[in-house]
């Protein structure tokens, strides 16, 4: 009688305990320089390879390759942070989430493991040296991307809020497809314009809507008006709280709705390292898109089913192309 064949991890969606002693051998006890991928807020983050069947330790270049998120902080707001971050990725699957392989809990240990996504973070992209510069194609693509994601959250049965949606959260595959990363301090929420109980204004304040820093209090709109900062950046290839700091407005709506009227102050603003090849109303439809998610009145700002369409309509048929070494892709619109 033939054996069945052992799912693998990747294909079946399911997230599986991992034992403690093999992740301690796949990233040589949590300390391996050369492993070293990413430093988050909490905790270290580590490539590692491991077997898609058995879950075990493999050598670097066998199994899959995988990320590895250990919190070394201590109490109850990381234990909290780890837990969320692990019930909120065990339910969600989506193409532009990030995908949960397993996570170890012996000894009072916290610890996830993902998927691993070569490309990093989308902020070592545009702020960062030693990176290639995006180009215009590219952009667009991760700025739907990551539509998909949270447009995806805000309307699945039991809707859900990013929290913290950042550059520095969505993460590229090796295709530059975007998926979104740290759920640590999502929140489930009502639907529509509803509110929940206030909270702590948590994340970069830039990114943060004006009235969840006024009053706490946290919709899906918020999300919105974090997505609209990062469309910015991605058009101006840097943080959108340095350049409102160069002018006189340091509201970032403000700041947005005062200069990005104008077509031809947009063309002056936009990253110097796309040495203008982009289409300029393309740019501008961009930025309107932008300049809506950004209303200071949340009623105002569209749902992210309505910015991923308007977004969708601005990508053409395209091709891609790979050089030998995957590091450089060009695009070809047909």
């Amino acid at each position: 009688m033939e054996t069945p064949s052992v799912p693998s991890i990747l294909s079946d969606g399911v997230v599986r305990p991992i034992e403690l002693k093999e992740l301690k051998k796949a990233t040589k006890h949590f300390l391996r320089a050369d492993l070293f991928f990413e430093q988050g807020a909490w905790s270290p983050v580590l490539k590692a390879w491991i077997d898609e069947h058995t879950l075990t330790a493999s050598k670097p270049g066998f199994g899959i390759p995988v990320t590895v998120k250990k919190w070394n902080a201590q109490g109850l707001q990381a234990y909290e942070e780890w837990s969320k971050e692990l019930n909120y990725l065990s339910q969600l699957r989506h193409p532009n989430v990030v995908k949960l392989v397993g996570y170890c809990s012996e000894e009072d240990n916290m610890i996830l493991v993902y998927e691993f996504l070569p490309r990093g973070s989308l902020d070592n992209y545009l702020f960062r040296r030693g990176h290639p510069t995006l180009p215009w194609a590219i952009r667009i693509k991760v700025a739907i991307g990551a539509a998909r994601g949270l447009s995806f959250l805000h309307d699945k049965e039991k809707a859900a809020m990013h929290q913290i949606f950042t550059t520095a959260t969505i993460l590229l595959d090796g295709e530059y497809n975007a998926k979104l990363c740290n759920f640590s301090l999502a929140r489930d929420g009502p639907t529509g314009d509803m509110t929940i109980e206030s909270t702590p204004v948590m994340g970069a304040y830039s990114y943060a809507a004006p009235e969840y820093i006024a009053t706490g209090q946290l919709t899906a709109k918020c999300d919105v008006y974090s997505f609209g900062v990062v469309l910015l950046e991605l058009l101006f290839g840097e943080l959108i709280i340095d350049r409102t700091r160069a002018s006189k407005e340091h509201n970032v709506a403000e700041w947005a709705e005062t200069y990005l009227r104008d077509k031809r102050k947009l063309l002056q603003v936009m990253d110097p390292k796309l040495e203008e090849q982009y289409p300029r109303n393309e740019a501008y439809n961009v930025v309107t898109i932008a300049r809506q998610c950004l209303s200071t009145k949340p009623e105002r700002r569209p749902r992210m089913a309505e910015v991923l369409v308007a977004l969708e309509k601005l990508q053409g048929p395209i091709r891609c192309f790979l050089n030998k070494d995957y590091n450089i892709i060009l695009y070809k619109f047909s």
